[in-house]
């Protein structure tokens, strides 16, 4: 499959199946992440890999959606801010890390058959908690991660003529 056709075929999935995702299986959607590209190669970001119901029970409380704690794993894609770039104007670049690690990890999921949902919109206290994370580690995203049990749907995307522009912001000729 080439990259667009992945890209393409990525959705936001919110019924997963039952089924247990295999260990190694797990491994490979990290290890695509781990090979993400990070300012200055500093790699702030720190995985965590939820598979028991206890843990989604705590997680629960940080994002409360039954078809989230039905998939049977969560990815919780966290950054360490002692261990990110800072650009000479402070600009922390470890959530910008972050995502490119989770776009590593959404995709390679599509790759191998699973879904995913990329999930922004949780309480970060309660998933610090629920995490167990210190201080100078943030949760930035968490994802559900298995087997869809739903059909894939067409993605609404704005024309690439609304938003890309040449030489500068405004304009639109090549």
């Amino acid at each position: 499959m080439s990259f667009l056709d992945l890209a393409r075929s990525r959705f936001s999935v919110r019924k997963y199946q039952p089924r247990a995702v295999e260990q190694d299986t797990i491994m490979k959607v990290l290890e695509a992440a781990r090979l993400a590209p990070s300012a200055c190669n500093f790699q702030p970001w720190h995985f965590i890999v939820i598979r028991n119901n206890l843990t989604k029970q705590k997680l629960k409380r940080a994002y409360d959606r039954q078809w989230f704690l039905e998939a049977p794993v969560i990815i919780a894609v966290c950054v360490d801010r002692k261990k990110s770039w800072k650009r000479s104007d402070k600009k922390e670049y470890g959530e910008v890390d972050a995502a490119i690690a989770m776009d590593h990890l959404i995709l390679a999921a599509t790759e191998m058959g699973l879904g995913t949902c990329w999930i922004g919109a949780f309480n970060d206290k309660e998933a610090r908690t629920a995490l167990n994370l210190p201080d100078n580690i943030d949760p930035v995203v968490l994802t559900p991660l298995g087997y869809p049990d739903e059909p894939s749907h067409e993605k609404k995307r704005a024309a690439i003529n609304d938003i890309v522009c040449w030489e500068h912001y405004g304009s639109n000729a090549e």
